[in-house]
């Protein structure tokens, strides 16, 4: 049998990875960060216990890589669902009705995240939350700011605070309120967007599948919306 070119290689390595990040936000959604161990990660992404320490130095490290991915997926896929547009006020609305949608389905899995950036580390610089940082970037640039630089980190830090607010352990403040504060804040109409909790997939969001969101190449394009992942 002739060895494996260096093309397979790397899309093997690349296809581990992906299910050892998907394998982290779904058992840290179901039991917290805290009852979730790197064993228990490698074994239901099917990986060997040392192929983790091969990506990530660490659970935060992994847990944090692996929700900015579904942020980014996730801010990528409202961004350009259907009707597409370049309208850059529709595309802030969506953008901010994604963030605060994962904080709406998904309690457990952003509080957790919110406190692991609170931690020595802070934010993990990888791939992951270099696309989101690239997407929100854009986002603003359309939307009209004549300062990307400084408006960025803005809209970053005002989505992380409403995103902490929703989710504060007894006194959470209601998403429609943040949302309209943010939507005053940036003079968006009220109809642009999509609320959260307004979709009309009949499945809570916790029991929906999050392949699509960590698949790569064809099994993306499987996974795609309104296909069925395999």
């Amino acid at each position: 049998m002739s060895p494996r070119s260096a093309s397979v290689n790397e899309e093997l390595r690349r296809r581990s990875r992906e299910r050892l990040l998907q394998a982290a936000v779904e058992l840290v959604d179901e039991h917290g960060f805290e009852a979730t161990t790197l064993a228990d990660i490698a074994d239901r992404a099917g990986s060997a216990r040392g192929l983790v320490s091969y990506y990530f130095p660490g659970k935060r490290q992994l847990v944090q890589s692996a929700v900015h991915r579904l942020m980014h997926r996730t801010l990528e896929e409202a961004l350009e669902r259907e009707p597409r547009t370049d309208d850059g006020r529709e595309r802030l609305a969506r953008a901010i009705d994604a963030i605060l949608g994962l904080a709406h389905d998904r309690p457990v899995l952003m509080r957790q995240h919110m406190a692991g950036l609170l931690q020595a580390e802070g934010f993990v610089q990888c791939p992951e939350q270099r696309r989101l940082s690239e997407l929100l970037s854009d986002t603003v640039a359309r939307y009209g700011s004549a300062d990307v630089t400084a408006d960025y980190p803005m809209l970053r830090a005002t989505l992380m605070g409403a995103v902490f607010a929703a989710l504060v352990p007894g006194v959470p403040m209601p998403v429609p309120a943040l949302r309209a504060e943010l939507f005053e804040r940036y003079r968006l109409d009220w109809e642009l967007g999509t609320p959260p909790g307004s979709g009309t997939d009949s499945a809570p969001a916790r029991c929906q599948d999050l392949s699509r969101f960590f698949a790569t190449g064809e099994r993306a394009e499987r996974a795609a919306p309104g296909k069925p992942a395999e």
